[in-house]
């Protein structure tokens, strides 16, 4: 679920310090704050500006069959 991710990163976010995730991204902190809040709705591109500044990784490992 999309909102799940977004409010994870939201919350990592926020403990790690915004204005530095700002930086980190190139992106507004307001608009972090925006994008990462319950009613927001990021671009893909942000989300995965966010976890490359907070040193995740995203990952869709291949299903078992």
């Amino acid at each position: 679920d999309g909102s799940l991710v977004r409010a994870a990163l939201g919350d990592i976010a926020r403990a790690r310090g915004m204005s530095q995730l700002a930086r980190d991204t190139g992106l507004a902190r307001e608009g972090l704050y925006k994008a990462l809040s319950p009613e927001g709705n990021p671009e893909f591109a942000t989300v995965m500006k966010v976890i490359k500044a907070l040193g995740l990784k995203l990952g869709a490992p291949a299903a078992q069959v």
